[in-house]
Formats: C-alpha cells, structure tokens, sequence
C-alpha cells in the first residue's frame, strides 16, 4: 500500500460500533483509499481486528456499492498490475453526504 496510515493516524477513527447511531449521511468519512476505478470511504477502525466500516465502489459500479467490513491486511496486499492501493494524503474528513460518490452510490 502507498502511503500507508500509521497507527496514530488509525488511532483517530472511532472504533467499531462507535457512530452505529448515526444514519449513514452523517458518518464522518475519516480516510479515502483508492485504486483506479475502485474507492474505499472509511469511517470506523478496530485495531485489534485490523477491520475498517466504510463505503466501497468497486469499478465504478454504483449499483452494486455498499457499506460494510473491509480488512486492512487485504487492502495492502491487492496488486493489479503491479500498482498497489493508494491512501488519499488531500483527504479532507467530511459527512457522507458530503462525499459526490458515495451520494451517487445511494450510501446516504
């Protein structure tokens, strides 16, 4: 993975659980991982399991997008060619609603 978060930057999301409460538009969008056509939106972090909650496009298909569990081992380990995911460094933490893909996905 390219610019990989440290635990400090980890430490800053909630953990698993924590923004249950909240409906999906008002999930705080902490971290934006990519990979050409494919985003991952995180939200939520457990350390102990190494497992993110956020909003995922894959490819570009908006109508099979969703919010669920994605493991931080298998984000670092996927490869397409040789080109590694990406951490977004100009992310700026936002609302969902706030975030143009995830709205158009339907996630909020």
């Amino acid at each position: 993975m390219w610019n990989e978060p440290s635990a400090q930057d980890l430490q800053r999301l909630p953990r698993l659980y924590e923004t249950d409460h909240l409906p999906p538009a008002e999930k705080i969008i902490q971290e934006h991982f990519f990979l050409g056509s494919c985003d991952w939106y995180m939200s939520e972090y457990d350390p102990d399991d190494r497992v993110f909650f956020g909003y995922a496009i894959l490819n570009d298909d908006f109508q099979n997008s969703e919010w669920g569990y994605v493991s931080f081992d298998e984000l670092r380990s996927v490869r397409v060619r040789g080109i590694e995911v990406d951490r977004d460094l100009h992310w700026k933490v936002r609302k969902a609603s706030e975030v143009e893909r995830i709205v158009r996905g339907g996630g909020v």
